[in-house]
């Protein structure tokens, strides 16, 4: 099997170019039309990324988030 491909600085050019083209947002809106009108947009199970989604009155202030370690590490205060 073939692979066909391009340079990774014919990659990065052309993901900067499509970047400021735009292209982005619209295939994302391009996607979530097409899931919409065959009903396969599923809400019940989804995630928002804070890093795409403004708050746009500061929001809440969120709990106290426990540590993701497997074994805290002692404090060094």
């Amino acid at each position: 099997m073939e692979t066909v491909g391009c340079s990774g600085v014919t990659a990065w050019r052309r993901l900067r170019d499509w970047t400021e083209a735009g292209v982005w947002p619209r295939l994302h809106a391009a996607l979530l039309a097409e899931l919409r009108s065959t009903d396969l947009l599923d809400l019940d199970d989804c995630a928002v990324d804070g890093s795409h989604v403004r708050a746009l009155k500061g929001g809440t202030t969120s709990a106290h988030h426990p540590s993701t370690a497997l074994v805290p590490a002692p404090s060094t205060i």
